[in-house]
């Protein structure tokens, strides 16, 4: 069992009233438990929170006036991975349940009708498996850069393999590409992990069903996969995004801390009028 603790800290400039729709609560999942956490939000306003059910996705929705907004989450939890076991097949289509099918289709960041002949030119002839996952990752970690700053947020996974560079989102889509093309249900999933470099952020790896399970995989390894808190589940970046925002807005800072262990993480400085979100937001 592992604890970790985060602490992040979003700050915006709102130019004219806006709507927020915040994912940055840990997921609720077998894999955690969320043993306290907090969300500050200033200035003091009403805010709307659901959940995804099927996956466990939790939204925060406010209408945030003209002026600076401050978003505060702070948590502690215990992680509980299960083990992989080394070898786990893959699912004929037809015994693909119909909840998972979704994530067999193309999306708007992972082209998979368009990237079926490189996948089966790459890894066609890998058996069949968990091994032929894996075999994705190794090739995505060995052929593509990290190179922060190189991709976009209108980047896809086609894009990535012809650049053969990107972030940790890329690297994600382009595995859920490759699975998808190969017929192997796979999907995104993005929390909060402790890395020394780069400078700690939204981490984000794919997911790949194998054997009537999900089996999590990071082909940038840079941090180790059990590690990971889960906040965001869906086919792509567009289902999973930290913030969406319509409206006039700029942000202003975004600060994140992940420690592994009981000492506190490093405290985020707060503006001096900070103060506690509803009582519906905080849990201990």
């Amino acid at each position: 069992m592992h604890t970790t603790l985060i602490d992040l800290l979003l700050d915006y400039d709102v130019v004219h009233p806006a709507h927020f729709l915040f994912n940055i609560e840990s997921a609720f999942h077998d894999g955690h438990r969320v043993v306290e956490e907090r969300l500050t939000i200033t200035p003091s306003m009403k805010v709307r929170t659901f959940c995804d059910e099927r996956l466990g996705n939790r939204f925060v929705r406010l209408d945030a006036p003209r002026g600076v907004l401050s978003i505060n989450y702070r948590a502690r939890l215990e992680l509980n991975p299960v083990p992989v076991p080394l070898h786990l097949d893959e699912s004929p289509v037809t015994s693909v349940p119909d909840e998972v099918l979704r994530y067999l289709m193309p999306s708007r960041y992972c082209e998979s009708d368009s990237m079926s002949r490189a996948a089966q030119q790459l890894f066609g002839q890998v058996p069949p498996g968990i091994g032929r996952v894996r075999a994705i990752e190794n090739w995505i970690h060995e052929s593509i850069a990290y190179l922060p700053g190189f991709s976009n947020s209108t980047t896809t996974a086609q894009e990535v393999f012809v650049q053969r560079a990107g972030v940790c989102r890329d690297f994600a889509h382009l595995g859920i590409t490759l699975c998808r093309a190969l017929n192997i249900p796979a999907r995104l999933v993005v929390g909060y992990v402790h890395f020394d470099e780069p400078p700690e952020d939204f981490h984000a790896v794919f997911e790949a069903w194998l054997d009537g399970r999900w089996v999590l995989f990071d082909a940038t390894k840079m941090a180790p996969i059990d590690r990971l808190v889960r906040v965001g589940t869906g086919r792509d970046a567009k289902d999973v995004a930290f913030a969406t925002i319509f409206g006039a807005v700029q942000m202003t800072r975004k600060e994140l801390r992940v420690e592994e262990g009981d000492a506190p993480a490093h405290a985020a400085v707060l503006p001096a009028e900070t103060t506690p979100a509803p009582a519906s937001l905080r849990l201990a």
